[in-house]
């Protein structure tokens, strides 16, 4: 399914390598020329509609426009709970070859439109379009987690949506550049928009092949019941389903923001078409920059933390926005120089560009959880009905904007409530589903009170059960490990640390397991390894730290025999770890009480080093003990 790629360790290896790979870089050449064509296309046709309506049709050129964008929009609703079934059904390279073929013969439909000047035509090759992109987008997403290891995921969807926004603005300005052509613009647009797409086909023939995950499959036709099906499976894992609304709602405030671009630009910073596309560049930038800089802030994993980062960052951003926007324009329309010109704009276009970039680091997260937590045999039917949703919530987002508008609401005003509402969906979805903030405050304490260098990861099974053992230095030891580590982790820990406050919170959501001495609460003792041995069976990694308790010296304490009797019972490998450098720091015993001292200050480095696994036969608390010394050597 996959093909080895060079021996560069996985955490040093850029997303950038992938583009390298068969198994990646045919694909993604092929969805970008798809969406660069869609959006080609797509301008050309609004503005011919817009500047030639009168010798085509008599109906107006704002209607037709708008009619575009439903009928652009329609297929999304009819044929995505096929495209989902399909796409499960078949095998999926084949699926990319033939809607690759199905775009050059809509491209040539386009082409008699444009050579006619035949409106029906024009409406037609778009609407065909969008059926295009109903059924490649369930395969756009299903195959990356059938390609890609998990540490790949997140570089792999940050590419997909980097790239993808790329080309909708590279498209887009094609378009504008095609139609401005006097000299034969509407003979340009068809044979660029044709070329496209036998280009995307040839690509398309290097996608390697991809087995279709339930070949058995019945298509179910009726796209009302298979949309419910689907949406009712997904209900059963609350971090899919979450994730898929709030996906949704990235489009949702999406569309709601670029649609306001044009007003924006003319009736308050009075400037021209050009300072409309610059909006766009740069929000589209932004997104694109948010969507790389994810996997790095991710550590190669996927990181459901950055969510309510990119959160937080869109409506701080949208509000900024509202103060930033000067009063109703007046005069002349201005230029792009003079409007880069104008100091006070820059402050806008920052606000846009970091938009676009929170927007990506709360997006890609989402598509890269959906992939992994998703039943494989169900993943492309619930990419569709995600589909499905993010159409639906793009609709409402234009008749919401339409509405507010014509109530008298600005659109600075309008930002300003995209924000609010943004903040308030966040809340919403991290209440339900406290698994996102528990993995925020993770991650915001290894990215601004510590720099976790990480050594030996590769030593932790990329699947199926492990124990972790580890030293015990300070109340945050767990956190640490968990931020550093690509899979999640069920940690066992001593039942008066689980209770503190705040902390409690993020370790119940992270599903710790509290244990007590034999003599403190004998009960708890055996439900928490009755815990550790079905955690085992189901395949998770457990951690524990046999000393028992947090060193108050610095220095390990024996390992306690709990460890030989998991793996009696359990008899799975155990992987050596070692946490170096948190000795002193606020969270530790070193000097006094824990949280009552003054802090080493922010972005202290720590080190965590994995040694190499140990079979259980071979296992014993001395030896452990040994090997864990060993790992961290002389830096507490």
């Amino acid at each position: 399914m996959t093909e080895p790629d060079a021996p560069t360790s996985r955490t040093e290896r850029s997303q950038f390598g992938l583009l390298a790979t068969r198994r990646f870089g045919p694909f993604f050449v092929t969805q970008l020329l798809g969406a660069f064509n869609d959006n080609v296309f797509k301008n050309a046709l609004v503005l011919l509609i817009t500047y030639q309506a009168a010798s085509l049709t008599s109906v107006s050129p704002d209607i037709l426009v708008n009619l575009c964008g439903g009928i652009f929009i329609l297929p999304f609703f009819l044929f995505s709970a096929t495209a989902g079934q399909l796409a499960d059904k078949f095998e999926r390279s084949s699926i990319i070859r033939l809607i690759k073929v199905l775009e050059i013969c809509i491209m040539g439909v386009g082409a008699a439109g444009f050579a006619l000047q035949h409106l029906n035509l024009l409406l037609g090759a778009l609407f065909l379009l969008g059926v295009h992109s109903t059924f490649f987008g369930p395969v756009k997403y299903s195959i990356l987690p059938q390609q890609l290891r998990p540490d790949e995921l997140v570089g792999g969807n940050g590419l997909v949506e980097s790239g993808t926004f790329l080309a909708i603005l590279l498209g887009t300005i094609a378009g504008g550049v095609l139609m401005a052509e006097t000299s034969g613009g509407h003979a340009l647009v068809p044979v660029v928009t044709i070329a496209v797409a036998i280009a995307g086909y040839l690509a398309s023939r290097l996608v390697p092949l991809c087995p279709a995950p339930d070949p058995t499959l019945k298509v179910n036709l009726n796209p009302f019941s298979e949309t419910w099906n689907n949406l009712r499976f997904a209900s059963r894992t609350p971090a899919v389903f979450n994730s898929l609304l709030g996906i949704s709602w990235f489009w949702f405030l999406g569309a709601m923001l670029l649609t306001q671009f044009p007003g924006f630009a003319k009736g308050y910073l009075g400037g021209s078409a050009g300072v409309v596309t610059l909006l766009l560049a740069i929000f589209s930038i932004g997104v694109g920059t948010g969507s790389l800089l994810t996997e790095r802030l991710s550590g190669h994993k996927i990181e459901i933390g950055l969510v309510p980062f990119g959160s937080i960052g869109l409506s701080v951003f949208c509000v900024d926005l509202f103060f930033a926007s000067p009063g109703p324009a007046s005069g002349t329309l201005v230029g792009v120089a003079a409007f880069l010109g104008n100091a006070g704009n820059l402050r806008i276009l920052a606000d846009l560009f970091l938009i676009g970039a929170f927007g990506g680091l709360y997006a890609v997260p989402l598509y890269a959880l959906i992939q992994s937590r998703s039943d494989p045999s169900h993943t492309s039917r619930i990419i569709a009905a995600n589909n499905i949703l993010n159409a639906l919530f793009m609709v409402v987002a234009a008749g919401f904007a339409a509405t507010l508008l014509g109530k008298g609401v600005s659109i600075p005003q309008l930002f300003l409530i995209g924000g609010i509402l943004n903040a308030a969906v966040a809340l919403y979805i991290y209440r339900m589903v406290p698994e996102f903030l528990m993995r925020f405050i993770v991650w915001l304490l290894v990215h601004s009170v510590y720099r976790v260098r990480k050594r030996g990861l590769d030593n932790i099974p990329d699947e199926g059960p492990a124990v972790l053992v580890c030293n015990h230095v300070s109340f945050v030891d767990a956190l640490v490990i968990s931020a550093a580590c690509r899979r999640p982790i069920r940690f066992i820990m001593d039942h008066t640390i689980f209770k503190i406050p705040i902390l409690r919170f993020v370790f119940r959501e992270g599903r710790a397991i509290p244990i007590a001495p034999a003599k403190e609460d004998a009960a708890l003792l055996e439900r928490a390894y009755d815990e550790v041995a079905k955690a085992l069976r189901e395949g998770d990694l457990v951690c524990l730290f046999p000393e028992g308790a947090l060193t108050r010296t610095g220095d390990m304490q024996p390992f306690r025999a709990g460890i030989k009797r998991i793996v009696d019972t359990s008899p799975v490998s155990v992987v050596p770890m070692a946490l170096r450098g948190l000795w002193g720091s606020l969270f530790s015993k070193q000097g006094g009480r824990a949280f009552f001292k003054r802090p080493r200050g922010a972005f202290s480095k720590v080190e965590l080093a994995v040694g190499q696994p140990i079979p259980a036969a071979r296992v014993t608390p001395e030896g452990l003990q040994a090997e864990v010394q060993r790992l961290r050597g002389d830096w507490k």
